[in-house]
């Protein structure tokens, strides 16, 4: 199959770039290798809902619906995903996993699928950012009888075995999932030698990401003196971090285990049940032969754009400006993108063919 542009993942991000790509008439394909649209919202855990009201929640063309200063769960995100997609009647192809993205002799790219090759001139990758989990070593040295778990796979309370429960992590994640364990009547430690500062949901009557819209945070680059401030500090949005700290137990970093015990950066032990991994993710890209990617395996790429012709990347934390990553967003870069793409197009310059990649 030969197409202009192949979107891969079906998220926020490629359904943006997929809606601004059919407004400028570019023939292009979303794959995705989940079974639904939204379904990766609908695997995240069972209570999570968005600190970003409603208002600031939706996609180009087509508002979020219900009430805007209310916060959406997770469920109507992935909801909100399948109509968008279903609205602008976008090309996405489910159940379509890409295992090789790899140049072609003649320009362009062969990307190979699960349920069969296509040919592109251009190839963005919208996969998003939460690709494999991070878990440290010493994960390994934690007895069989302690139930471990990343946040990607926790889902509530009731799914973890016995009563003390190490959270390791104190961003948004680590904080929201140690806030629910407490409220259960679990036991929490939560390792995390470091907090972002917390921000309040709302001051002065106004939910947070108003005055975020209104100051232009959002719009923000990490290059900026402010926003690579921000960047460093990965605040904790929306929690009440004070209560929860009077409920917890918490200490620094984890550095060592053993069997049923972990042991503190200050040579503490803490016996426990089961652990909570919020530690993040680290970008993968196992399917990608095309040297684009730095010795941790990121892309290399500024505001999307790599040095290799015709490959892109959208829907990265920071990529172009703080809400490059977060859904009501992100649909600024798809249009940067999506004209820079139309523009190509309309140029109807030749691909030069690819460099050899190296062996």
């Amino acid at each position: 199959m030969d197409l202009d542009t192949v979107i891969i993942g079906g998220g926020q991000a490629g359904l943006a770039l997929g809606q601004y790509l059919r407004r400028a008439g570019v023939g292009f394909e979303i794959l995705d290798a989940h079974a639904r649209v939204g379904d990766a919202w609908r695997q995240r855990w069972d209570s999570l809902t968005l600190f970003t009201p409603r208002r600031f929640d939706g996609l180009p063309g087509l508002p979020f619906p219900g009430d805007p200063d209310g916060h959406p769960g997770k469920d109507e995100v992935a909801d909100y995903l399948a109509r968008y997609a279903a609205h602008f009647d976008l090309p996405v192809r489910l159940d379509c996993r890409v295992t090789a993205v790899r140049p072609a002799a003649a320009g362009g790219f062969t990307v190979d699928t699960s349920t069969g090759t296509r040919h592109a001139r251009r190839v963005v990758i919208a996969a998003g950012a939460f690709h494999t989990p991070r878990v440290p070593d010493v994960a390994r040295k934690l007895a069989p009888r302690v139930a471990q778990l990343h946040s990607s796979r926790y889902r509530n309370p009731d799914r973890l075995p016995g009563r003390d429960v190490l959270v390791v992590g104190g961003g948004n994640t680590g904080v929201q999932i140690a806030a629910e364990l407490a409220d259960h009547g679990r036991r929490v430690v939560l390792a995390a030698p470091a907090l972002g500062p917390v921000l309040p949901q709302r001051w002065l009557g106004r939910d947070i990401f108003w005055w975020f819209s209104r100051l232009g945070t959002m719009r923000l680059s990490s290059e900026s003196r402010l926003g690579g401030r921000i960047a460093a500090q990965n605040p904790v949005i929306g929690s009440d971090v004070a209560g929860l700290l009077r409920r917890v137990d918490r200490v620094g970093r984890v550095v060592d285990a053993d069997g049923d015990e972990v042991v503190l950066a200050d040579g503490g032990r803490r016996r426990v049940d089961a652990v909570v991994w919020a530690t993040g993710f680290r970008p993968h890209y196992p399917w990608l032969e095309v040297p684009v990617l730095d010795a941790s395996g990121a892309p290399v790429q500024r505001e999307g754009v790599t040095d290799w012709p015709g490959l892109y990347f959208l829907g990265l934390p920071w990529q172009r400006a703080r809400g490059s990553a977060v859904l009501g967003w992100v649909g600024r870069d798809a249009e940067v993108l999506a004209a820079r793409l139309a523009e190509e197009r309309r140029l109807a310059a030749p691909v030069r063919p690819a460099p050899a990649v190296p062996a």
